[in-house]
């Protein structure tokens, strides 16, 4: 069995040695399971219900099958793919383009926040593949624009989050107008009884194929939870664990898009590269940050679920729960956009102390322990700073353009010994890329181990102060009683 999956490849799975070559020259040689499962189906013109998370490779289990069946000769639009979020529509999309290696062969993406004139005079020059959102393929269906008659092959990918996010009627619509005799293929992360119901009415004879993901999250994503300290807010909390990890790329999940701003706007004072991203957007806006995260000019971005929906970046290191999902399977699929391809990943999640209910569901869902971090010191997270300086100094001091300072040092070795030189240097350094929030002032900023000093003497100077009210109450019963006396002698 262990060698029948090592020969297992993209040939074998039925597709010509043109795509082979293609995805061979995007380092694609060995197909998911997924892939190995679907594709041969979808050649052979079954229809096909595939269970499977986001990140298993779904996309080219349908994409690289309908490359192989649509004409190209034939101007029509031939295969329709339905997206719940414009950003998923634009990710097919580009997958799409880049395992095509015939010019005669279009594809077109559809969806709303874009100029549907250009999208309308791009279908009448010919596309044989649409990718699109339900409202606005409903839309370009409405106005005679986008023609089903030559339709063979229809997809709805993510068709679980089509029923979260409200679509399933307009899916319904859009099946409904759709030619009978066509193939059609649902991919879903999980089944709920309403997707299966549009299964069974709208696929023939479905085959149904399943990726068993486990309830264990993927053991090269290292999974810590922080317990925000009583007193604390979760920012409080977040920043000194973002600046000892300091993240790469990032992705952190908030509830709201209040949430995203005001969190964004915290993280931005502290001085750290990192923008929002929810609903508000408009669909330029979302592309050009996308572009930004991707290019590493942006390092952070806070996102809500919703937006988040096919927002996928390649080598994300890190992913932080700041708000906690409202599901246990919303965990996995969170913290799943880190670790791919054999990478470590690390998931950070923030647990308000009455949250810890749902700490202990999540840990029962994934049946293992999230370690317990515990929340940097001032003191260690400077200790860090310091190592890293050190670090980029051992790379100066092999570098050529050290020689350009060495008049410097000689200049001001006339009064000052060498080695304070360097400290003086390295001080200039450190107080320019130490992060904003460490230089406020430390008595309105407590961290771990100073919040622990600053509830003792709390605790002490209420101590003292019932001790003195209580001592001074016999004096204050004398002082009373010496006055009433006096009253009552005059």
């Amino acid at each position: 069995m262990g060698k029948d999956k090592m020969e297992l490849s993209f040939k074998s799975l039925g597709l010509s040695e043109d795509r082979v070559a293609v995805l061979e020259s995007l380092d694609f040689t060995t197909p998911t399971e997924i892939q190995s499962q679907a594709i041969p189906h979808i050649l052979a013109g079954r229809d096909v219900v595939g269970q499977a998370q986001t990140g298993t490779g779904k996309t080219a289990a349908f994409s690289l099958p309908l490359l192989e069946l649509v004409d190209p000769k034939k101007k029509a639009v031939q295969a329709l793919v339905l997206t719940p979020t414009r950003e998923l529509a634009l990710q097919v999309y580009q997958s799409i383009r880049s395992f095509n290696n015939d010019r005669r062969l279009f594809t077109l993406s559809v969806y709303g926040g874009q100029s549907i004139e250009r999208q309308i005079q791009a279908l009448r020059r010919g596309a044989q593949i649409v990718v699109g959102t339900p409202g606005r393929v409903i839309d370009l269906l409405g106005r005679g624009e986008l023609r089903l008659d030559d339709l063979g092959w229809l997809v709805l990918d993510e068709a679980d989050e089509m029923l979260n996010m409200g679509f399933i009627q307009d899916v319904e619509k859009i099946l409904s107008q759709a030619p009978a005799e066509r193939q059609t293929a649902f991919f879903s992360a999980t089944m709920a009884p309403q997707i299966r119901a549009l299964a069974t009415k709208f696929l023939r004879s479905p085959v149904t194929v399943t990726v068993e993901k486990p309830k264990a999250a993927p053991n090269r994503i290292n999974q810590v939870a922080y317990i925000v300290p009583r007193g604390w807010n979760k920012s409080r909390a977040l920043l000194p664990i973002l600046e000892m990890e300091d993240p790469e790329s990032a992705l952190i999940f908030v509830r709201t898009r209040r949430a995203a701003a005001d969190l964004t706007r915290q993280l931005q004072a502290a001085g750290h590269s990192v923008d929002e991203y929810h609903g508000d957007l408009s669909q330029s806006q979302r592309e050009r940050l996308l572009l930004r995260f991707r290019q590493r000019q942006v390092r952070w971005v806070v996102a809500t679920d919703i937006a988040a929906r096919g927002l996928h970046v390649d080598n994300l290191s890190h992913v932080v729960n700041f708000d906690l999902p409202d599901s246990v399977e919303s965990y996995v699929h969170r913290i799943g956009r880190t670790g791919r391809a054999g990478q470590e990943g690390m998931a950070i999640s923030i647990i308000h102390p009455l949250d810890k209910h749902r700490l202990k569901a999540i840990e029962r869902h994934i049946r293992q322990k999230l370690e317990l971090g515990k929340i940097p010191t001032r003191a260690e997270i400077e200790a860090r700073h310091i190592r890293n300086l050190k670090t980029k100094l051992e790379d100066v001091l092999t570098g050529e353009r050290i020689a350009s300072f060495l008049p410097i040092v000689a200049e001001l070795a006339d009064n000052y010994e060498p080695h304070t030189i360097a400290a003086a240097a390295l001080q200039m350094v450190y107080d320019k890329d130490r992060p904003n929030w460490m230089h406020l002032d430390q008595d309105k900023h407590h961290y771990h181990d100073e919040s622990k000093e600053y509830k003792r003497k709390r605790r002490s100077n209420r101590h003292n102060d019932r001790r003195s009210s209580s001592n001074s109450t016999p004096v204050l019963k004398k002082r009373q009683e010496r006055r009433s006396h006096e009253s009552v002698s005059s």
